[in-house]
């Protein structure tokens, strides 16, 4: 089995975003943003922190009292909800919310901008500034001046 969880790309609100054209002909997200916006999906899922819908049976009745806290997380999960938390925290209270619906909730940016009570395609926008900071804050970089979207560089986040 592996450890890194499995996605299913046509689920993801990103890989829509950044395979469908706009009018310029060029994909609305880049594949440096989009790759960012993954990153914290997986970090967040790793971290387990997605609310359970379904029934815990290690919780029940007669199962330990104190389960389902953070002492349960495995050392990993610790480790990717603190990339969380930090990413978030780069990314500032203004962009994380809806770094949060699209990326890790699977949200539409219609959904998003109706339950924000947000003017239309605003969302987009907002998504598209928080996941250029949050690029950054995972040291992705795009080439300038060559194929748009390549990644130059890789490096391991600050702090």
């Amino acid at each position: 089995m592996s450890a890194t969880p499995r996605f299913n790309d046509d689920e993801s609100p990103l890989s829509r975003l950044a395979t469908r054209k706009g009018a310029d002909g060029q994909p609305f997200l880049n594949l440096v943003e989009a790759a960012a916006g993954e990153r914290l999906r997986l970090d967040f899922t790793r971290a387990g922190m997605m609310p359970s819908v379904s029934q815990r049976w290690d919780a029940g009745p007669r199962g330990p009292r104190n389960s389902g806290g953070a002492g349960d997380l495995s050392d990993s999960a610790l480790d990717a909800r603190g990339r969380v938390e930090r990413a978030l925290q780069v990314v500032g209270p203004e962009l994380s919310g809806v770094l949060l619906d699209v990326c890790c909730f699977l949200k539409g940016l219609e959904q998003v901008e109706r339950e924000r009570r947000w003017p239309a395609r605003s969302a987009k926008l907002l998504l598209k500034a928080g996941l250029g900071v949050l690029s950054r804050h995972y040291g992705l970089e795009a080439v300038s001046g060559a194929k748009e979207g390549r990644i130059r560089r890789w490096r391991a986040p600050e702090g």
